[in-house]
């Protein structure tokens, strides 16, 4: 793992567990009130929660520090119930008993029951580690599998990449995935693409210290037109697009190319937006779907939901779904239409579709169709913002592969298109000059002002087909 996303993921771990800490005591302290057993012996008056803030604000800052003190943080990426269970013991251990030595120097103007601080260590122990049983099932799930395993491509000789799969194969974590190999020595660059649009990797590794210069600077500007993470472990060029970050792959240095935006906190916040709007929304939605549903069952024979092959982060295939608002048999009648098509490039447009059922004009209108992509945002295959997702067949089609930067984010609900132009753009390019401008720009406030010019362009059925 890169030490950028290990330390994130560090940082995100201590401020969940700062916030349990601080739980923990607050509902010690409501179960000692509610209970007053004193397990010590002796009776000891307990005064409301506000009167020891100052003691919860002490314990939140410390309780991270303790635990990667003790070892908690340093832990395997699936480490075993008994290796969570000690470290975690030894941290709450020794925040009970840094209290009980606080409490005794304050014995005199502290009045804190001391049943408090054992119901503390218990609860806080419980908490964290329900988190972690929490975490671990989710990483070892196949849906946490699919969300956090990275497909590689190694670059170089047998030789030169050796040492990088011996490394791949001993870690326990199982994150990383060696999907191709390519020999640059005896391949040409063309086979890196073929393979990057047959593997759709979510990194490239070039270990070629062999390697002429030449070939691996043609390699990373293959990569970086296709909006791939290019790994070198090497200082030897300077890209035009991407950013240059230095990290470490298996305790050895390497040069990170990317143009697209990094694993930071606006990034983590942009995925809790996601997940937690995308929720919210299906619960207000919920009505209008079950009507718009209930109207295609009533108007069209044939399925509620409509799903189809798009292609989404570096253009892995993915099931995408949409209300139907078309007649049951569009595919197959959509050769005879490609006379009518409406836009350049690859994607097929049509104003006044004759396959739209009158229902499905309707939903399309005031984008209602799309609705039922919310799940495919909590399954984390889609981003509220984002590129919208073309089909697999069309992205087989672009005749330039710059435009496959697109697929270097997540596709997304709304995006520039739907709020600059929406359906009434014509120009392909014009609409990857968009999504890019969007990638190169993006920022936690981009995502939420297009948010919020999409309500009025979609409650205006603006520029809708």
């Amino acid at each position: 793992m890169l030490r950028q996303q290990r330390d994130l993921q560090t940082q995100v771990q201590m401020v969940v567990d700062a916030g349990l800490f601080g739980l923990s005591f607050y509902l010690a302290h409501a179960l000692r009130q509610r209970v007053p057993f004193e397990l010590f012996g002796g009776t000891r008056e307990i005064f409301d929660f506000s009167y020891y803030f100052w003691l919860f604000a002490l314990i939140v800052p410390v309780a991270p520090l303790v635990l990667r003190l003790s070892g908690f943080y340093r832990r395997p990426w699936l480490p075993s119930r008994w290796q969570t269970a000690g470290a975690l013991a030894r941290a709450c251990g020794t925040m009970v008993v840094g209290l009980v030595v606080l409490l005794w120097l304050m014995r005199e103007t502290l009045g804190i029951a001391r049943s408090v601080l054992l119901y503390f260590g218990v609860i806080s122990f419980g908490l964290v580690f329900l988190k972690e049983e929490l975490l671990w099932r989710w990483r070892a799930s196949r849906l946490g599998r699919q969300q956090l395993q990275r497909r590689l491509i190694l670059v170089g000789t047998p030789e030169e990449t050796r040492q990088v799969r011996e490394e791949i194969r001993r870690d326990p974590s199982r994150q990383f995935e060696i999907a191709a190999e390519v020999n640059l020595n005896e391949e040409p660059v063309e086979r890196l693409v073929e393979l990057m649009h047959e593997h759709s990797p979510n990194g490239v590794i070039m270990a070629a210290q062999h390697t002429y210069f030449g070939q691996l600077e043609q390699a990373i500007a293959v990569c970086e037109r296709e909006g791939v993470e290019v790994w070198v472990i090497a200082d030897f060029f300077k890209p035009r697009i991407s950013k240059t970050t230095v990290g470490l792959f298996q305790g050895r240095p390497v040069l990170v190319y990317r143009s697209v935006p990094a694993s930071t906190w606006p990034l983590l916040a942009k995925q809790v937006l996601d997940f937690c709007g995308a929720l919210v929304l299906l619960i207000l939605t919920a009505p209008v779907m079950a009507i718009a549903a209930l109207g295609i069952k009533l108007t069209s024979p044939g399925p509620v939901l409509f799903r189809q092959e798009r292609c989404g982060l570096n253009g892995r295939p993915f099931t995408m779904l949409k209300f139907r608002s078309m007649v049951t048999d569009a595919e197959q009648r959509k050769h005879e239409l490609e006379a009518l098509n409406e836009m350049n490039g690859p994607v097929f447009k049509v104003t006044n579709d004759p396959r739209v059922t009158r229902w499905g004009r309707f939903l399309r209108k005031y984008s209602i169709d799309e609705l039922p992509q919310l799940f495919n945002v909590l399954a984390g295959q889609m981003s509220l913002v984002g590129p919208r997702p073309l089909p697999v067949s069309e992205v087989k089609r672009f005749d330039d592969p710059a435009h496959r930067r697109r697929l270097s984010v997540k596709p997304g609900l709304t995006c520039l298109w739907q709020i600059r132009g929406r359906s009434d753009l014509r120009d392909f390019k014009e609409w990857v000059r968009l999504d890019l401008e969007y990638i190169d720009n993006w920022s936690l406030g981009l995502d939420l002002k297009i948010l919020l010019l999409t309500i009025p362009v979609v409650l205006r059925g603006q520029g809708a087909r």
